[in-house]
C-alpha cells in the first residue's frame, strides 16, 4: 500500500502496478481497493500502463475529513496525478465516473478520460432520484442505520428486493457496510443529474481531452441514452457500446476497449 496526501491533508491509500504511461482508476459507490473491481482492471492493464486505483475518501485505507464536497474529492485524484508524475490518463466507472468527469474538467494533467455508465437520468425512461434521498440517506448515516442505509442505495438503483434479502446472508454485506457512510458522497456526486431533464449544455466543456464513453448492451434504455447524452455534450468525445455487457462490466470486456483508446496516438 502507498499514499498521498490530499490538498486538506487526509491520507488517501493507493495500489501502483506495471509499466507505461499513468492510468488512474476510480471506483463507484461501495468499492474499494480490495473490494470492486479496479485490481482485476489494474492486472489486465499493467502490461501497458503503470496502474493506480485508490481507496475513495472514507474507503479502506484512506483518511476523510469533513464535511465532504466533490472538490475534496477532485483534489484527492489532483494528488494522485501528482504521484504520478503530473499527467495520467483517467478511468471511472459509475459513480467513478461523474468524478472523473469533474477532475478532468476542473485539473490539469489529465491526457485523455475514459467513463463507463455513469449513472445520470435525462429523460423519462427511468425515475428521477427522490427529492429528498440525499437527506434520508444523511439521516440513516447520522444514526449509523448502516445496513438501511445500504438497503436504500440497493433499492434506489433498482436491486430487486430478493436480491438484497440475499446479499445481507454473505459476508460481501459486512464490506459493503463498511463503507456505507459514503453513500451520501456518491448521491452528492449524482444529485445534479438524477432529474430525468437533460443534461446541461456545456457542463463539462473545459474537458478539451480525447473522451471515451461507454455503456453496455444489455444495460437498461435509460442508461444507454444518458451515455448518448453525455457522448453529446463533451467536445471531444467518442461513443462506445460493450457487447453483451451490463453495469456489471466484466473486466476482461473492458480492459481491451481502455488498451486501444488509451494507447491510440500515445506512441
Amino acid at each position: 500500500m502507498n499514499t498521498v496526501i490530499s490538498q486538506d491533508g487526509t491520507k488517501i491509500a493507493f495500489d501502483k502496478t506495471g509499466n507505461g504511461p499513468a492510468l488512474i482508476i476510480v471506483d463507484g459507490a461501495l468499492c474499494y481497493r480490495s473490494f470492486g473491481p479496479a485490481k482485476a482492471i489494474a492486472e489486465l492493464l499493467q502490461s501497458d500502463f503503470t496502474v493506480y486505483y485508490y481507496d475513495r475518501r472514507g474507503r479502506g485505507d484512506s483518511g476523510d475529513t469533513a464535511p465532504y464536497t466533490i472538490e475534496k474529492e477532485v483534489e484527492d485524484i489532483a494528488a494522485l496525478i501528482k504521484e504520478a508524475g503530473g499527467s495520467a490518463f483517467l478511468f471511472g466507472q459509475s459513480s467513478g465516473a461523474a468524478l472523473s468527469l469533474e477532475a478532468a474538467n476542473r485539473l490539469k494533467g489529465v491526457n485523455k478520460l475514459a467513463v463507463y455508465e455513469a449513472p445520470f437520468i435525462v429523460d423519462a425512461t427511468a425515475p428521477p432520484l427522490p427529492a429528498d434521498l440525499l437527506k434520508k440517506t444523511n439521516a440513516l448515516v447520522q444514526a449509523d442505520r448502516r445496513s438501511d442505509t445500504v438497503k436504500l442505495f440497493m433499492k434506489t438503483v433498482g436491486t430487486p428486493f430478493f436480491a438484497i434479502f440475499m446479499m445481507q446472508l454473505m459476508p460481501m454485506w459486512s464490506k459493503l457496510k463498511a463503507v456505507a457512510h459514503t453513500i451520501p458522497y456518491d448521491f452528492t456526486l449524482l444529485n445534479e443529474f438524477g432529474s430525468g431533464k437533460p443534461l446541461p449544455k456545456n457542463r463539462w466543456g473545459n474537458i478539451q481531452v480525447p473522451t471515451l464513453v461507454m455503456d453496455g448492451a444489455k444495460s437498461p434504455v435509460s442508461m444507454r441514452n444518458a451515455m448518448k447524452s453525455l457522448a453529446e455534450n463533451l467536445p471531444l468525445a467518442t461513443y462506445h457500446t460493450l457487447d453483451k455487457q451490463n453495469h456489471m462490466v466484466k473486466a476482461e470486456a473492458l480492459a481491451p476497449v481502455l488498451a486501444n483508446f488509451f494507447e491510440e496516438g500515445s506512441h
